[in-house]
């Protein structure tokens, strides 16, 4: 979407993907530093919404390399609390014994979930949302006010589109007792004595 937006200019684009590593950096000296929430499932719903309000969603919405790179900032700042919360909850409800089992099960999933979003968000992109956004299409009349119609606008829409997806999640997952409360509801598993 940047080079699209930017006529593949490389330099705004390092400047982006910097501005993403250094806010996954400062995020990680900030957990290292609290600790993270107390209730590990704050760290993990609220990361998310604030990774996908503040970071997919502006990215999509935003047009210069300033929005860009405070949304690239801002998106993986969250990513080490997302990460460490739920690790840390895995790590105190799952029993040892078995964490191996559910541990690689569990990345299996989160892993196919990457190259399967890839070869939808592609195609939906390339063959649907650009043209759409450039063309005379109905799509295009009503979101070319937000996004624009040049090259680009497409993938803006997607990105924009996963963002609120994501908060969405993360607000479904503050409505669901089960899983807002799951520090509380499920038990820690019993240390075994070494």
């Amino acid at each position: 979407m940047i080079l699209a937006r930017t006529g593949n200019n490389e330099l705004i684009l390092g400047t982006v993907q910097s501005a993403l590593g250094v806010g996954g950096l400062v995020g990680g000296l900030v957990l290292a530093a609290w600790g993270g929430p107390q209730r590990r499932i704050h760290g993990v719903l609220l990361g998310f919404i604030g990774s996908s309000l503040l970071g997919l969603t502006l990215m999509g919405l935003g047009q210069s390399v300033v929005v860009w790179s405070v949304a690239a900032f801002l998106m993986f700042f969250f990513s080490p609390f997302i990460n460490g919360s739920n690790q840390a909850l895995w790590q105190a409800k799952v029993s040892p014994d078995v964490q191996g089992r559910v541990f690689a099960a569990r990345r299996l999933i989160a892993q196919v979930s990457g190259p399967l979003g890839m070869l939808i968000a592609g195609p939906l992109a390339d063959q649907f949302l650009e043209p759409a956004m450039q063309g005379d299409v109905w799509l295009g009349a009503l979101l070319a006010p937000i996004f624009g119609n040049g090259p680009g606008a497409g993938m803006a829409v997607l990105i924009v589109a996963a963002g609120l997806l994501g908060v969405t999640s993360g607000l479904v997952g503050y409505a669901i007792r089960a899983i807002r409360e799951v520090d509380v509801l499920l038990p820690d598993h019993d240390a075994s004595p070494v």
